[in-house]
């Protein structure tokens, strides 16, 4: 074997200085964990098809028919249309707000020196450590006082508070890695500091926002603690709630809450497989300074 043969053997074994073999079991890793974490939506998607008779009898076989009533059922009882209006409704505020109020803090905080900064940058990074449904009770007293229970005001002041330490945290990791000549270009040119806000540092962090929007909406569309404890108004309920409908302290009607879940998840899956990219650009952003 001559010297350029090993050369070339050696070049098509290691990639990018990994050999070949690391790379095929790193596939076969990822692809497996791929699989056990999609089975259970897959499962879900199938069951939602099924009668109840038959959920029992195979519940992890697929359909022996496709019943698309389950889903036109489960819509009507459960009353999903008003439910997903309540629940866009009240994601959408909570977004802007966080979002607004997140990108100004992290403005602040990255960009003034001021006293006191280390220590409100510390209290709102210990935010994140709260644990969110040990609030419940305290809450639910201060909204009962104040009497902002059974309205989207309950819901969407509680999402803001409790997403806004992250949204801080990961725009200001962003922003610590930009460059402050733009805005010292943009003074010198007599910009104030709101034009320099809105015209660059909300385009310049758009990938750091988008991630903090995605998170932000996983979580206040999928919330149901805050809506059960706070909303009792069946005209304001939110979509978990409306789920909770089909399931009773006797029995479960699986068909339906099958049916009704499928529906309910597909926004969110929709959703991140669109804006995936920016998720993990904006996650990753902040990671490596330089």
């Amino acid at each position: 074997m001559t010297t350029a043969t090993r050369r070339h053997r050696s070049v098509r074994v290691k990639q990018h200085g990994v050999p070949r073999w690391k790379q095929y079991l790193r596939n076969t890793v990822l692809g497996v964990y791929a699989l056990l974490t999609l089975y259970p939506l897959f499962w879900m998607y199938m069951s939602a098809f099924k009668t109840n008779a038959e959920f029992y009898a195979s519940p992890f076989s697929l359909p022996t028919s496709w019943n698309w009533d389950n889903f036109v059922r489960a819509w009507e009882v459960s009353g999903m249309g008003k439910a997903a209006l309540n629940s866009l409704w009240v994601t959408f505020l909570a977004l802007v707000l966080t979002l607004l109020l997140g990108a100004l803090t992290a403005y602040i905080l990255s960009r003034f020196t001021f006293r006191g900064k280390r220590l409100l940058t510390g209290m709102l990074l210990l935010g994140m450590l709260i644990p969110v449904h040990s609030t419940l009770v305290p809450l639910f007293i201060m909204m009962n006082k104040i009497g902002l229970l059974d309205t989207h005001a309950a819901l969407v002041l509680p999402y803001t508070a409790f997403e806004l330490p992250i949204a801080v945290f990961i725009v200001l990791a962003y922003l610590t890695n930009i460059p402050k000549e733009m805005e010292e270009a943009a003074l010198v040119d007599g910009s104030g500091y709101t034009g320099i806000f809105t015209r660059i540092i909300l385009p310049v962090t758009l990938p750091a926002l988008s991630t903090v929007a995605i998170l932000g909406f996983l979580r206040f569309w999928n919330d149901f603690a805050f809506a059960l404890v706070f909303i009792n108004d069946p005209n304001l309920k939110t979509l978990p709630l409306s789920l909770s409908v089909f399931a009773t302290g006797y029995s479960t009607d699986f068909r339906l809450t099958m049916a009704a879940l499928a529906m309910a998840s597909l926004p969110t899956i929709i959703v991140y497989l669109m804006f995936q990219e920016q998720v993990m650009k904006g996650m990753a952003a902040g990671a490596v300074k330089g």
